[in-house]
């Protein structure tokens, strides 16, 4: 196993797989309609056409992706965000849906437009990304939030701030875990949401773009948020963490990429899943560094990811 986590610190997901401890998770957020293209090669910039080997559509999103992951690897999960009662809106709800997601709480606004985007991978697993983020109210006074008293944990992306917030005042309010996915966002967004989140994995760029640096040094600057753990992802080069004053590394198992498409939301799905279990953050680290490189393996950002006992199976024969 990758950086010497002991199989045993792993127990309590067998018994999530086995559903002899019930994990519930709540995330909220981004969802999207993704369209897919893939081809040779990514745009060289400026006009050009490049021909699409295949095309392909599927729900995408960071915090609905997560959704995903947590349902496929064997946990309860809500998905709690908004999108247009349109085409896409009801396409996605249904994809939710059918992986098991509760969607009582994805509501489809009768003059909102759900956000879509077009994805190009290239033959090397690489993306290029342009999003339309979507038009619907930001408040966030119609949220259920009696049901975060049984959530084990929540995940929210920066996409819905109002979402958010109210999201994680209320799981601090009833000393449930935390977890927020760092992507890209404007500076203020981050000041609003970091005092209020126990666990923020960045991406790196994300994290040098708010803290001016994704080395050590940036992640031990944000401790003046006071969160738990301040992470960032860093695809094959694993993921790093500052907490209790220290700097951890997690090595990012090798495999065979064939897209990295999705691979930081399942691995914050992941992620909040084990927090919700209760593992320690190395443990936690380590499976979703695991959950995420066997989700790369797969082409799309939902293919392929695992159920836990497939990810056990998987850290126990792989360096």
């Amino acid at each position: 196993m990758s950086a010497s986590v002991d199989i045993g610190d792993l127990s309590a997901l067998a018994e999530v797989a086995s559903k002899a401890k019930p994990v519930h998770v709540i995330c909220l957020g981004l969802s999207a309609l993704d369209q897919v293209w893939r081809v040779d090669r990514p745009f060289a910039g400026g006009s050009e056409k490049i021909r699409a080997l295949e095309y392909g559509t599927l729900g995408g999103g960071m915090a609905a992706n997560a959704s995903v992951a947590v349902a496929r690897l064997g946990a309860s999960v809500a998905f709690w965000g908004r999108a247009g009662n349109d085409a896409a809106g009801h396409e996605m709800k249904s994809a939710f849906a059918a992986e098991g997601v509760d969607v009582e709480s994805f509501r489809l606004f009768p003059h909102g437009r759900s956000s879509v985007s077009g994805i190009i991978v290239d033959s090397g697993g690489e993306r290029q990304i342009v999003n339309f983020r979507g038009l619907y109210p930001e408040s966030a006074d119609w949220l259920p939030l009696e049901g975060v008293a049984r959530a084990s944990s929540v995940l929210a992306d920066p996409r819905w701030v109002e979402g958010a917030a109210t999201l994680f005042r209320e799981a601090r309010a009833r000393g449930v875990p935390t977890v927020l996915d760092g992507d890209m966002a404007d500076a203020e967004v981050f000041e609003r949401l970091l005092p209020l989140t126990d666990h923020a994995i960045f991406s790196e760029p994300a994290l040098t773009a708010f803290a001016g640096s994704s080395q050590g040094e940036g992640l031990a600057a944000l401790g003046r948020f006071g969160c738990c753990v301040i992470a960032v992802t860093r695809g094959e080069g694993g993921v790093s963490w500052y907490e209790n004053g220290q700097l951890h590394r997690q090595a990012a198992y090798a495999v065979d990429v064939v897209d990295t498409t999705g691979a930081g939301d399942v691995f914050h799905g992941a992620y909040a899943l084990a927090i919700g279990a209760g593992l320690g953050v190395r443990a936690a680290m380590a499976f979703s560094a695991a959950t995420a490189a066997i989700k790369c393996r797969h082409a799309g950002g939902r293919n392929g990811i695992p159920d836990i006992n497939e990810c056990l199976a998987f850290m126990r024969t792989t360096p």
